[in-house]
């Protein structure tokens, strides 16, 4: 699939939404951000970058756990993801190397198509402070390709969506500085920001597809 011009790109996020507000969802979300392009009203988007908070499952039901790991070899479901959306979207399972279901990988299963020119971001904390997070630890470890795009919008939370935020997006209102710029207002000197941003775009160009993330902070 190639880029998505803004319209199409703005329709696609706010079916993501619609998703999340109406379907049983692998495990609860708490927000629906986007950032990158399509908050800069770049048209065509080339990828569109899509952030979701998520909570963890306090009501689950772990003693289907065994059930789920005999019919389908993973550990995890009704612990980690519900065992109600494991039995309505089988299909979508995912797991990690070590065989334990992936929150983040059912959800972009669930919300995504692999030839989607998407990335999604899965975390516990929300969009802002895992911006933060992830500049320190890209600077600590000079992996400025890992950097978090900190240009988003909130388009939904806890329920609510911001429909003045869709009407933004649609027109292409909303006004962001350079990546450089921003990145220089988070700490970094302007040197060392247009070297960040320089590896954060030379990164993002070489994803093809759906991609997705999954962090704990």
């Amino acid at each position: 699939m190639s880029a998505l011009s803004r319209e199409a790109a703005v329709s696609r996020v706010a079916r993501l939404v619609k998703a999340v507000e109406r379907e049983t969802m692998p495990v609860p979300v708490r927000e629906v951000w986007v950032y990158g392009d399509v908050a800069l009203g770049l048209d065509p988007v080339e990828r569109l970058d899509v952030y979701l908070t998520k909570d963890l499952l306090f009501h689950g039901d772990a003693d289907r756990e065994a059930e789920f790991e005999a019919s389908h070899g993973v550990k995890g479901v009704g612990k980690t993801v519900s065992a109600a959306w494991a039995d309505e979207h089988p299909d979508a399972i995912r797991a990690n190397h070590s065989g334990h279901v992936a929150p983040e990988q059912c959800l972009a299963a669930h919300l995504l198509a692999p030839d989607e020119p998407v990335h999604l971001e899965v975390c516990n904390t929300g969009f802002e402070n895992n911006v933060t997070q992830r500049l320190k630890g890209a600077r600590a470890r000079g992996a400025y390709e890992q950097i978090l795009d900190p240009r988003g919008v909130c388009l939904w939370v806890d329920g609510t969506r911001s429909e003045t935020a869709f009407e933004k997006l649609r027109a292409g209102d909303l006004v962001f500085p350079t990546l450089s710029d921003s990145l220089s207002m988070l700490g970094m000197d302007d040197e060392e920001a247009a070297d960040a941003a320089d590896a954060l775009r030379a990164y993002r160009a070489e994803q093809e597809g759906m991609t997705v993330r999954g962090d704990v902070v």
